[in-house]
């Protein structure tokens, strides 16, 4: 092969090497997040549990509706954190909020986990109710908001449709 020929080859491979590579990130990063999910109850029964991931960089956080078809004093979730590489001691009840779309934004009461670690699962509790009227009551969708785990925010999204 002549040095004329090989000038034209390297670039070419290098260019198709970068493109390929460019693609596998996108491919990687657009899988990263499932943080929604439409979650119909059935005549009959309360929401059921869908659980939404969010792994954005070296956390990957899933969080699991505790009790939305039925909340008590504390409206719950489990949050599971997983790295190799950060320390997980955060306290959740300065990082998070909940909102709906009737326009309520609530702090959480109590975070129930272990602090510090690479695998941390706790329960992130809100209150069930605000001056006598349930947070749940006609809400159709419900976000919660975890800061500064790693990334600046992070954004998990339930629309909830009632048993019609």
């Amino acid at each position: 092969m002549s040095g004329k020929s090989l000038r034209v080859i390297v670039p070419v491979v290098a260019l198709v090497a970068l493109a390929g590579a460019g693609l596998l990130l996108a491919i990687a990063l657009a899988g990263s997040k499932d943080t929604s999910a439409v979650v119909e109850a059935r005549s009959g029964e309360s929401f059921p549990v869908v659980p939404l991931t969010d792994k954005q960089g070296a956390v990957s956080v899933e969080v699991l509706p505790l009790n939305l078809g039925g909340p008590g004093e504390t409206l719950d979730f489990r949050v599971a954190m997983n790295t190799h590489s950060v320390e997980l001691d955060m306290n959740l009840v300065e990082q998070a909020a909940l909102s709906t779309d009737t326009g309520l934004t609530i702090s959480p009461i109590g975070w129930d986990a272990p602090s510090g670690g690479h695998h941390v699962t706790g329960t992130l509790s809100f209150p069930g109710s605000l001056d006598g009227v349930a947070v749940m009551d006609g809400v159709t969708k419900l976000t919660l908001t975890l800061r500064d785990i790693d990334v600046p925010e992070r954004v998990f999204v339930w629309t909830l449709k009632p048993a019609g």
